[in-house]
């Protein structure tokens, strides 16, 4: 039987990283690794049910990489984004996509696109 996959994000600044998925996004940190006090940072964190890893490690994954994350209300979420009037994003209205959700899609600061998504349900006449 297989579990639900941990995707890992290339992250280069611990400071930047830590605001954008702990104080912006609402993650929490379950936990830091480094090999010795000046080796790059390797950490976790979660919301819900999405685990992330993310790692200033050369050889660990790209920058730029790309996810997709279901969330509740995606909404409510952006609403909740948007109020936070964090420096480096500013999220718009989830818009409605071809294949039937409404999403966001938000770069972190290592350029990962992270897209937070609902099903559409659409209101029946």
């Amino acid at each position: 039987m297989f579990g639900a996959p941990t995707p890992i994000l290339r992250s280069f600044d611990e400071q930047r990283t830590k605001a954008f998925y702990l104080d912006f996004l609402g993650f929490e940190l379950e936990f830091e690794h480094r090999f010795a006090d000046w080796a790059p940072l390797y950490l976790g964190v979660r919301k819900g049910g999405c685990r992330l890893h993310l790692s200033e490690h050369y050889g660990d994954c790209t920058p730029g990489s790309a996810i997709r994350i279901p969330v509740d209300d995606v909404s409510a979420y952006a609403e909740k984004l948007r109020a936070l009037e964090f420096g480096n994003s500013r999220p718009g209205e989830p818009q409605r996509t071809p294949w039937g959700t409404r999403e966001i899609t938000i770069a972190d600061p290592a350029s990962n696109r992270l897209t937070f998504y609902t099903e559409d349900v659409e209101d029946e006449d």
